[in-house]
Formats: C-alpha cells, structure tokens, sequence
C-alpha cells in the first residue's frame, strides 16, 4: 500500500486521525497553534484510548509509529503537495486569520477534503438532496470561507470518538473516552472514494505493540455510499450535546440524555425522522437505546457547553442548522427551538461580556 499525504486542519480530535493514519505508514501534516505544534514536534502526538479486554488506557505516540506526524502553522503548509486534506477544527476557527487563507487555498487546490466536524461545511449540505444549502448560510459563523469549494470534493465524516484533552496534561495529549469509528460518506468520484477505503483498510490492519504485544486498536475509518450515514450524528447531538446548555449553568451528557429519558428519546427520534425525510435509510442511524447506553460513561459536558461556560463568543451551531433544515420540511420541535433560544441566550451575554 502507498505511503500517502494526509493534510489535517486541527490538532484536538485531528491528532487522533493522524495518529491512526501514521499507525497505517503514512505522511501526516498536522496545522495547529504554535505552542501546540512546538510540543508535537518536540514530544510527539500522544493518544490514549481504551483497548477491549486491557486495564487502563494504550498509549500511542506518533514518534514510535512507522509513517511519520509534523505539526506546522497555517502559513507553513502548501495543499497542492497532499493527497488529501481532513477538517478537523472547530467550524467557527475556519475565519480566523491565517486559517482563512489556508482553507481557501485548500478549495482551490482542487485536492479532496474529508471533514471530520460535528457541523458539516456548507459544500457538503449541496451533496444533500432535499436541502436548500443557501437558506442555512446563517447558521455559519461566516459562510463565505466555503465559497470556493466544489461540493463534489468534499465528503464528511461523523467524528463518533469522543476524545478530550485531560486538562492536567500538555496540549499534545488526546484521551479517547468512547472509542467508536469514524463514519464517512463517499465521495462523489469512485478514485478519491478509492483513496479512502485504502486509507480505512490500512487503518483496520494496524497491530500496536504494546511492549507486552500485539493488539488492535479501536476507532476505526469507516467508508459508506450514503451521504446521509454522517448525519446520524446530529440525533446523538440534538439528544444530548446540545441539551447540556441550561438556562444558567451546564451538565453533562449523561445527565442531559437521562435526566428525563423521554424528553430525549423525543428529540433523538424526531431529529431521525428529519433523516429519513431527507433520504436516510433507517439502517443508516445508530437505535437510540445504543447512543442512550453509551450517553453513561460521558460524564462531562460537551465541548459545546464548556465553550458557552468559558465564554466562547461563536461555537458551532448544529442545532440551528437541524432547526433550519427541517423547517424546510415543514418540520419543527419545540424542545430543538428552546435548545436554539439557550444557546443564543449563552452567546449573546457573553458577546456583551466580550
């Protein structure tokens, strides 16, 4: 198999991919903050995760794996010379400077792009029958980043894992919680879908000596011929990530999902209806007693509730691009449309704040 180069915008849930990538034998390119890339170079990538059938958590280190993982600035990566380009910031990151320029030479670069946010790029939404993408232009922090792409070299990816960084550790470290896949669609041409199963089987082939021996790693590269197989993750998002957003505080993801388990069944099942709506076969959503049981071990709020508490200005707004979709549809919810009011309530105090 070919040693490729992968591009990754993002080093938080980007270093967990681009480990499993250089876990593969590939080139991994990783563009971060300063301090974040100094340490990476320095020390190295490091993720945690959990491996079935082992006590306590298998430490990966990208210098100990055989393809190779540099981090670098904006201004420091040219996207012509990859074979593929992952997104894996924050979506309202993408106007920031240097960042912007980046991503627009990304889109005219003409290389393919797999996003691994929880806010699908607005290239992506034109993939989608049944969905109007300029009507939820605003649900963006700012739209215009996207205007370059052509919609057929973008795909998404449900980023599933859910990871963080422990806060008493350096930047460098990644600790994986839930270790589930990551699920991809299809591109819209068969050779750049071609890349990515040779990127997921190199990925599934991967045996991780741990010094006591071989074992397989979790958080695998799955690929699917439906565009809609991502958006099973918006039902898990509306369920609980977003519902961790109370009038005055934040609680965790378990709490927010079994605090009252029909109020988020309702919401769970509503927002796969809009799916179906869409054109998303049943069997492409993840059953709601699966994402409810792994909704107990998430013990934290969501990175979107602690950016609201920390005072984030912009965070990304999957909830009101759900509430712009379906109501394209003719569809609405009153618990979605009081989760949208919370979490315009939380950005506009502290936009006052700011």
């Amino acid at each position: 198999m070919p040693q490729r180069s992968i591009l990754i915008l993002g080093a938080s849930y980007g270093s967990l991919l681009g480990v499993k990538l250089a876990a593969a034998g590939h080139a991994v390119t990783l563009v971060c903050l300063p301090a974040e890339a100094a340490l990476i170079n320095e020390r190295g990538a490091i993720v945690r995760l959990p491996v079935k059938g082992r006590e306590g958590l298998v430490e990966v280190n990208s210098r100990a794996l055989p393809g190779t993982l540099r981090a670098a600035g904006p201004g420091e990566a040219d996207p012509r010379a990859f074979d593929l380009v992952a997104l894996a910031m924050q979506e309202p990151q993408y106007r920031s400077p240097g960042v912007r320029e980046l991503l627009e030479a990304v889109a005219r670069s003409r290389v393919p792009c797999l996003s691994i946010m929880n806010m699908p790029p607005l290239p992506y939404l034109r993939r989608l029958p049944g969905v109007n993408a300029d009507a939820c232009a605003d649900c963006y922090t700012d739209a215009s980043v996207w205007d370059a792409f052509d919609p057929k070299l973008v795909t998404l990816c449900s980023p599933d894992p859910q990871a963080f960084r422990p806060p008493e550790e350096p930047v460098n470290v990644l600790q994986v919680r839930l270790p589930t896949n990551f699920k991809a669609a299809r591109f819209d041409s068969d050779a750049h879908t071609a890349l990515l199963r040779e990127l997921a089987t190199g990925i599934e082939a991967i045996r991780f000596d741990t010094g006591a021996g071989l074992v397989e790693l979790p958080v695998k590269l799955k690929v699917h011929d439906s565009v809609f197989v991502p958006l099973a993750k918006w039902a898990m998002l509306l369920a609980g990530n977003y519902r961790c957003v109370q009038a005055d505080t934040v609680r965790p993801i378990k709490d927010a999902v079994h605090g009252d388990p029909a109020a988020s069944r309702s919401v769970y099942d509503w927002v796969a209806k809009l799916c179906v709506a869409l054109g998303a076969d049943p069997a492409d959503l993840v059953p709601y007693e699966k994402y409810a049981n792994a909704a107990l071990s998430l013990g934290s709020p969501s990175s979107a509730a602690r950016a609201l508490a920390g005072g984030a200005q912009y965070i990304e707004r999957v909830d009101r691009l759900v509430q712009a979709i379906a109501s394209q549809h003719g569809m609405s919810n009153a618990a979605v449309d009081e989760t949208v009011r919370l979490v315009d309530d939380w950005l506009v105090r502290n936009r006052r704040k700011g």
